[in-house]
């Protein structure tokens, strides 16, 4: 049943215009005649406000003024009310339920009008006969009422028909745009890492080979003077020191920027998360941090690299504990069946209660050198994401109610389309 409708609608203006019409005719005089037109004026303009405050029993109470003021104007504008020219005021009624009720609820309250109306018939006949042809005339009346009450509410029918299967489609364009805006950041993206990594080959070499140089040589100045100039040998210390966290840098993009070999085998992905974070623990001995595993039970098994995933799952987590710091805080670790674009897969999310990553670096988050930490490199969360598109999965960053950050990650079930084991997958 349709019950919405506007408090006050504007095509309730020409239904004043027309009850102003049959005010001022034949006859005009009539106070009685008056009085019942501004009163079914009055219930048509608080019509939407009685469906308003009563959604449920509001279209049935309007059904059943409008057939009470037609049989009323009925009354008083005939001699013998059933001949009354007015009788066509009872499509009013038959119309509204139309409007607001199904076939069966239409039915009902046009064979109520009609009884209403023929119940004229009961005093008529009292000083009248009724002849064939006025039974017919009669009848013809009474059939019209359902004619037009039928037609009018499947009309109305098929229109809220169009309207939800618009609204459908309408919900599905959308949800299209949004996994089209989606699909076009990740190719934006993969041209980027692209690039990146063509240079990021050369660069790294270059730069590697004469670090090795410079450690060497520091190494050994320092051992050489060690006893005659303690503090050129602690120069050189920190010379070296300095220089084992560059190579370490250097090693990190070099993981990024080669082509990296995948060979994948079917693993459970919650034995991966938890050496992944025991891994971790090992590295935060006394952490705060609490971990909070929730396992769905009987997942099946992935095809992925168990070795790659657990990089990524340990570069997640290692930022995890990191984001919460000395005070720790909670790492929430669930895993569940999912589907993405028909694809059937395992979702994994790894959330923290740290502070949480802010908007305008959570779409480039992925991206080289971008980063929320004061020393850090910047390319973890670039290696992750280029070791789950490996495994044609896809990785996304949102905020965890309450305070925080959670990545979740799909990792497809079904075999696809990849390289050989031990092939390279380059950028």
């Amino acid at each position: 049943m349709e019950r919405s409708r506007p408090v006050f609608n504007w095509l309730d203006i020409p239904w004043l215009i027309f009850l102003v019409g049959l005010a001022v005719l034949p006859a005009a005089d009539q106070l009685h005649k008056q009085l019942i037109l501004l009163a079914i004026g009055l219930v048509q303009i608080g019509e939407g406000w009685l469906l308003a405050r009563l959604p449920t029993r509001g279209p049935a109470y309007v059904v059943i003024l409008k057939i009470a003021l037609a049989s009323l104007l009925i009354q008083h504008t005939g001699e013998v009310p059933i001949n009354s020219r007015y009788y066509l005021i009872y499509y009013l009624p038959v119309l509204t339920a139309a409007v607001y009720f199904g076939a069966w609820g239409t039915l009902f309250w046009i064979a109520l009008t009609s009884a209403a109306y023929c119940s004229f018939l009961i005093p008529a006949l009292q000083d009248y006969t009724l002849e064939p042809d006025d039974a017919t005339e009669l009848a013809l009346r009474i059939l019209f009422f359902f004619i037009v009450g039928v037609l009018v509410n499947r009309l109305v029918i098929e229109i809220r028909r169009q309207t939800v299967r618009y609204q459908t489609v309408a919900e599905a364009l959308a949800e299209t745009n949004r996994q089209l805006e989606s699909a076009q950041e990740e190719a934006r993206r993969s041209e980027r890492l692209a690039a990146l990594g063509q240079m990021a080959a050369g660069l790294a070499h270059e730069i590697r080979n004469p670090l090795g140089v410079i450690k060497g040589s520091a190494e050994m100045l320092s051992q050489k003077i060690a006893d005659t100039n303690p503090l050129a040998s602690e120069l050189a210390g920190y010379i070296s020191s300095e220089v084992n966290r560059l190579s370490s840098f250097v090693t990190r993009f070099l993981d990024f920027a080669r082509p990296q070999q995948i060979a994948l085998q079917p693993y459970a992905i919650p034995e991966v998360l938890d050496r992944s974070l025991a891994m971790v623990a090992e590295r935060h001995p006394g952490s705060a941090v609490r971990v909070v595993r929730n396992y769905a039970p009987g997942l099946p098994h992935a095809s992925v690299d168990a070795e790659l995933c657990e990089s990524a799952f340990v570069n997640l987590i290692q930022n995890a504990y990191e984001a919460m710091g000395d005070a720790g805080g909670e790492l929430r670790v669930e895993t569940g069946e999912a589907e993405r674009d028909g694809r059937k897969g395992i979702e994994v999310r790894i959330a923290d209660t740290g502070p949480g990553i802010p908007v305008a670096l959570r779409e480039e988050i992925f991206n080289p050198f971008v980063t929320t930490k004061k020393t850090g490199t910047g390319l973890g969360l670039s290696i992750v994401s280029k070791i789950v598109d490996a495994h044609h999965g896809s990785i996304r960053v949102e905020e965890r109610p309450g305070g925080g950050t959670s990545f979740i990650i799909f990792l497809p079930v079904e075999h696809v389309a990849v390289p050989e084991c031990g092939a390279k997958i380059a950028l």
